[in-house]
C-alpha cells in the first residue's frame, strides 16, 4: 500500500533559522501517526509546511501528488485539512457561521451543506445546541470541538491536529481523542502533533519524536511508549488539567 502522506528530507526556515531539518515521515491510509517532542522542536512548523502555510524544500507528497506549488485552498480541495494549535476561530461569528466557513473551499451549497452540518452536529451535539452562540463565548472544550467540526466540514481524508489537548481538562482530552480514533475507524487518516506524549502514543499507531527540528526516534507507538528514553523525557506527567 502506498503512503497517503510522504515527507522526505524536508527543510523549513524562518529567515536564517532552520526550524525543520531533514525530516522524513510517512502516513498510511487509515493510520494515526503522532509527532511528539518539546516546545520549539518544529512540530507546528512541520504541519504548517504540509498545509502550505510556510515554504519548504524537500519531498512533500499527498496521495502520490506533489504538494509544492499548491496553495492552502487547493490542498483543502484535495482532502488535507489542519486544525491549528490556537484553533483560530472567528470569535464574533456564531458556531454555525464558523462551520459554514469550513465548507467554503468545497463549495457545498443547499441540501449537501445541510447534510454536512447535521453530520457534525451528530458527532458534537453540543455544537448543535449552541449553533447560534458566538464562538468567543464557548468553553475551551467547546472551542476545540468547533475547530475539529469546522475541519470536518471540508470532508478531509487526512486531518492534521496541532496540540488538540492544549489547555483542556483530562476528561475533555479523553473525549477529543476518542473522537480522533472514531474518525480513523471511519476512514480519516490522522497526523497528530501533541505535547501530551502519553495521550498521543496511546492514541496513535506509529510515532515520531521530533527534537531541534530533526527526527530523534520513530517506531510503533507501543514500542516508543516502552522506550526508556521516551519514558524518562516525555512520559513523566499526564495530561494538563487547565480549562
Amino acid at each position: 500500500m502506498s503512503a497517503m502522506l510522504e515527507i522526505g528530507d524536508l527543510h523549513v526556515s524562518y529567515g536564517q533559522v532552520e526550524a525543520v531539518r531533514g525530516v522524513s515521515l510517512s502516513l498510511q491510509p487509515g493510520q494515526i501517526i503522532s509527532v511528539i517532542g518539546p516546545n520549539g522542536a518544529g512540530k507546528t512548523t512541520l504541519l504548517a509546511a504540509a498545509m502550505g502555510l510556510l515554504p519548504s524544500k524537500g519531498l512533500l507528497r499527498f496521495e502520490g501528488q506533489d504538494l509544492h506549488g499548491l496553495d492552502v485552498e487547493a490542498r483543502v480541495e484535495r482532502g488535507l485539512c489542519l486544525v491549528p494549535e490556537k484553533r483560530e476561530l472567528f470569535g464574533d461569528l456564531s458556531v454555525l457561521d464558523n462551520l459554514q466557513l469550513g465548507a467554503y473551499a468545497t463549495k457545498l451549497r443547499g441540501e449537501a451543506l445541510r447534510r454536512r452540518l447535521h453530520s457534525v452536529y451528530d458527532r458534537f451535539p453540543r455544537l448543535g445546541e449552541r449553533r447560534s452562540q458566538r464562538a468567543s463565548t464557548l468553553s475551551g472544550g467547546e472551542r476545540q470541538m468547533l475547530a475539529v467540526g469546522r475541519a470536518l466540514m471540508s470532508s478531509p481524508r487526512l486531518l492534521m491536529l496541532d496540540e488538540p489537548s492544549l489547555g483542556l481538562a483530562p476528561l475533555i482530552v479523553r473525549d477529543i481523542l476518542t473522537i480522533v480514533r472514531q474518525l480513523r475507524d471511519e476512514g480519516v487518516s490522522i497526523l497528530l502533533v501533541e505535547q501530551n506524549a502519553r495521550a498521543a502514543l496511546e492514541t496513535s499507531d506509529h510515532g515520531y519524536v521530533l527534537e531541534t527540528g530533526e527526527i530523534a526516534l520513530s517506531g510503533a507507538s507501543r514500542d516508543l511508549a516502552g522506550d526508556a528514553r521516551v519514558q524518562a523525557t516525555y512520559l513523566g506527567g499526564g495530561a494538563r488539567d487547565e480549562d
